[in-house]
């Protein structure tokens, strides 16, 4: 049920969109991830129900099989993470250029990058003028847009007080340096603000993949627990008709 409404929710997002808009940057798109992970979790969790309910061996083998290669790739994924952390950073840093690049084309992809650089406070991937990169807020001097040397709203420091959200803060916030910058922007880049964040909260993390495993450890286990009561079960069930055959039974 829980897959259904996740590939429901991600059409219905995908649908709300332009057509032009929602071609234009297909691999980062929020809604093409939620659809994608909504019906991967669907087809693995309808094996595993309809197998047990079932009774068929093909079908709880395919959802154990699945849980097992899933639960692999996480566990490989964390190791790899931590051994290779200079190149996890540097591909968590292309992801976020590519972002920036397409800040403009995906409205649930802009929405993802305020709320991303509003929580941890930060601005751009290594600084704020990483935005240079974006076609809209470059800096050269042949960009005719009104946001040229700009960074988004979701960059500027905002106050306890301030009621209304001036979306114009980051007017022409590249062509100051940092400490003229700072007084009203977070110059600091998303990607050590997020490094920093993985280290303070490594209990935290630990506890949600370990939340994540242990359903997938416990279904696997019951899975060929029930494979192997089946498979019992035809053998019982073969032995009796053989023996029943027998004319000295």
């Amino acid at each position: 049920v829980i897959s259904m409404v996740m590939v429901a929710v991600g059409v219905y997002a995908r649908l709300l969109k332009h057509a032009e808009a929602a071609m234009a940057c297909l691999a980062v798109d929020p809604a093409i991830l939620l659809i994608m992970v909504g019906v991967l979790t669907f087809l693995i969790t309808f094996c595993g129900c309809v197998g047990s309910l079932r009774e068929n061996i093909c079908l709880l083998q395919v959802f154990s099989i699945c849980l097992t290669i899933i639960f692999l790739l996480q566990l490989a994924a964390g190791v790899l993470g931590f051994v290779f952390s200079d190149k996890a950073r540097g591909k968590v840093s292309e992801i976020i250029n590519g972002a920036i690049v397409h800040y403009r084309d995906d409205l649930d992809l802009q929405n993802l990058i305020d709320f991303g650089q509003k929580e941890f406070s930060c601005c751009g991937g290594v600084s704020y003028k990483d935005w240079s990169q974006n076609m809209y807020f470059n800096c050269t001097a042949t960009n005719p847009s009104r946001e040229r040397c700009s960074v988004p709203f979701s960059c500027c420091l905002h106050h306890a007080d301030q009621a209304v959200i001036n979306t114009m803060c980051g007017h022409g916030m590249q062509a100051r340096g940092y400490l003229e910058a700072s007084a009203f922007i977070h110059t600091n880049g998303c990607i050590d603000k997020l490094v920093n964040w993985t280290h303070s909260n490594l209990f935290l993390l630990g506890g949600i993949t370990l939340g994540l495993a242990l359903p997938q450890l416990v279904g696997i286990v019951l899975a060929q627990l029930l494979i192997n009561q089946i498979c019992d079960q035809i053998k019982l069930q073969l032995y009796n008709q053989q023996h029943r055959a027998d004319p000295w039974y």
